[in-house]
């Protein structure tokens, strides 16, 4: 069963393994009380799945090294979790064809009740992180409230502000079809690795680079510098090519157009 929760374990165990030191496991384990310095995310969705998902962090979690460049470690966990959200949005949309996006994501006070707790191991330590699901999936006659109206029920007062125009032929509104034209570069990535000058100058045929990625896992399809994609690596006529697994949510597609100008 695809919902929201699931590809959000999806999502942030894959990204939590690159943004951490070492290994991490998402292990599932029993609730507990998280101690004082704890903080909370909540995610409001709206579309075909919509409402709050909440993810409460234990303090020492700020403690430890991610990204590796000694950043404002608070400051790179709700960035995290922002993208986390996103990407969560785009893989059930992938695996269900359901279309929910990320309407606001904030730091809140953590919830009275949490769904799912779980254990984030790594070699730098073990962390508690809670999850409050409230995302329900929207009946039709909800996303749709004009629709089967009963008689006496009051008209639904349209917005004083008109939606921006939509191209009834693709579904895109004007602003963005001028760009569907522009044309991008796009990479895959296979995986990096740090490395000191002395030993990238001492680099010769025959050498061989170990990167940070397992060979069992999905590549990054580039662009600009987000990643819109991820997938296997397969031959197509003698070329190599990606089997697309996982897509990004179109805000985040499109972000990778914004950063080129």
């Amino acid at each position: 069963m695809n919902t929201y929760i699931d590809c959000w374990i999806s999502v942030a165990t894959a990204l939590f393994a690159q943004a951490l030191a070492g290994e991490p496991q998402l292990a599932e384990s029993l609730p507990k009380p998280m101690g004082a310095g704890a903080r909370s995310f909540v995610t409001t969705l709206t579309g075909d799945e919509a409402g709050n998902f909440s993810v409460v962090l234990d303090a020492t979690i700020f403690e430890a090294p991610l990204m590796g460049d000694g950043a404002d470690q608070k400051a790179g966990w709700a960035e995290l979790l922002r993208e986390v959200a996103d990407a969560a949005a785009g893989e059930l949309l992938a695996k269900t064809s359901k279309k929910c996006r990320v309407e606001e994501f904030k730091e809140t006070g953590a919830p009275s009740q949490i769904s799912r707790a779980f254990q984030l191991k790594s070699s730098s330590g073990t962390w508690t992180i809670a999850v409050r699901d409230e995302v329900r999936a929207v009946q039709s006659s909800e996303a749709r409230p004009n629709e089967a109206r009963p008689k006496d029920a009051p008209a639904v007062t349209e917005s004083a502000s008109p939606s921006p125009p939509v191209s009834s032929a693709t579904g895109i509104s004007p602003a963005i079809e001028l760009l569907l034209d522009v044309e991008l570069e796009a990479a895959l990535r296979f995986g990096c690795r740090e490395m000191p000058l002395g030993e990238i100058l001492d680099l010769g045929p025959g050498d061989v680079v170990e990167l940070d990625r397992h060979i069992a896992d999905p590549v990054d399809l580039i662009v600009g510098d987000k990643i819109v994609a991820r997938g296997e690596v397969v031959l197509v006529n003698g070329n190599f090519g990606l089997r697309i697994t996982e897509v990004a949510t179109p805000r985040m597609r499109l972000e990778s157009i914004r950063c080129l100008f």
